[in-house]
């Protein structure tokens, strides 16, 4: 038997080539497991995620009938523009209205205060009566006495001093009448005028709010009313979505939340830019329930066929606005998003309330001191003699 002399070093080749190979594997298992326990292990990543935002309902404050409509869907609109226009004639005739109410009103207490100095010339004329019959009587009663008077004349001489008494009673009365609804205040600041003047306030906003303004800057997403359309306040006329505010809501599974916190970073890769853009942002918070326990017919958990289900917790992210200038998003789109929790000091379930408004608008704010100027004109000049 002969040995060839090539077998030992084929040999020697195949158990260095799958010692190589074994040696590869290992290495790579020993970087996966320290790449693992260095990155992936601080690292919670779901697809299960979409971009959420505020969605406005614009809706008109008072009754009328639409007469413009200035904004369509997929519009943009700014914060206090006019986006719809009610019909005025009858907001114009409730004020006319609340004005005429409000002259008169002031006439009216004009009257009364002035009044009051006939009402106290009343009085004393009232006791200059009481006096007159009472000394009348003081005559009289000597001269009954010598009979040089009859008991009659003395009688009515008494009736008098009654009559008189009482008249002035009457007087009294009538004039603390008049005193109690104007003691303490001007004519100005008299309750009824007051009343008066804050209804001729309110109609003069109304007719202001004939014109329906935009509280915040958006894209107009969904317009229900029509033209001609009879609206009340509360009632929805369409809806604007400010996508300078989005987040996005993260649903991970409740075996992923152990090591989430609020104010941890995370990276966002939506279905709309892919990987070549990729925003960033931090965890706002934990949501307080799971989403099935918040949906219109919660899991009824308490039956014989019960099957677990992992559950999913929304996770709200915050994103960056200047990112989001550059490569802007929609509400609902399909995102991938990715939370570092290598840092796990900060709260369990979300920040407290902020001390400022996390939300604000300027349009709505009413002129109000220029109303209450037109009232005081209305006023001023009704009380010109």
């Amino acid at each position: 038997m002969t040995t060839n002399k090539n077998d030992m070093p084929y040999q020697t080749k195949r158990k260095l080539a799958l010692l190589g190979i074994t040696l590869l594997f290992v290495i790579a298992g020993i970087a996966y497991a320290i790449y693992y326990t260095v990155v992936l292990s601080t690292r919670e990543q779901t697809d299960n995620a979409y971009v959420g935002g505020n969605l406005v309902t614009l809706s008109s404050q008072v009754t009328g009938n639409v007469q413009e409509i200035r904004a369509d869907e997929t519009q943009l609109v700014k914060a206090g523009a006019e986006v719809i226009k009610l019909d005025p004639v009858d907001a114009d005739l409730a004020l006319a209205q609340a004005q005429a109410r409000l002259g008169t009103m002031v006439r009216q207490q004009r009257e009364q205060y002035s009044s009051v100095a006939q009402y106290d010339a009343t009085v004393q004329l009232r006791k200059l009566a009481l006096k007159d019959a009472e000394a009348d009587l003081a005559r009289r009663t000597p001269l009954a006495a010598d009979h040089t008077l009859s008991g009659e004349d003395i009688a009515h001489a008494r009736q008098a001093v009654e009559n008189a008494g009482a008249a002035l009673e009457v007087a009294l009365k009538q004039a603390d009448a008049v005193h109690s609804g104007i003691a303490g205040v001007t004519l100005a600041h008299h309750p009824s005028v007051l009343a008066a003047k804050a209804d001729f306030i309110q109609a003069w906003l109304t007719v202001r709010r004939n014109a329906v303004l935009a509280p915040v800057s958006g894209y107009v997403a969904k317009r229900s009313v029509q033209l001609g359309s009879h609206v009340t306040p509360g009632t929805p006329l369409m809806s604007i979505v400010p996508l300078d505010q989005l987040w996005v809501d993260a649903n991970f599974k409740e075996s992923e939340l152990r090591n989430i916190r609020a104010g941890q970073p995370a990276t966002v890769e939506t279905d709309m830019y892919g990987d070549k853009v990729e925003y960033h942002g931090k965890v706002l918070g934990l949501s307080a329930g799971t989403g099935s326990a918040f949906s219109l017919l919660p899991a009824q958990n308490a039956t014989g066929n019960w099957i677990k289900v992992v559950q999913r917790v929304p996770v709200r992210i915050a994103l960056d606005p200047k990112e989001l200038a550059q490569h802007p998003l929609r509400i609902g789109l399909s995102t991938v998003a990715t939370i570092d929790t290598h840092q796990t000091d900060g709260a369990m379930l979300g920040a407290p309330m902020p001390a400022n408004p996390m939300y604000s608008t300027q349009a709505l704010n009413q002129p109000v001191q220029e109303a209450e100027s037109a009232a005081d004109a209305i006023v001023v000049k009704n009380l010109i003699k």
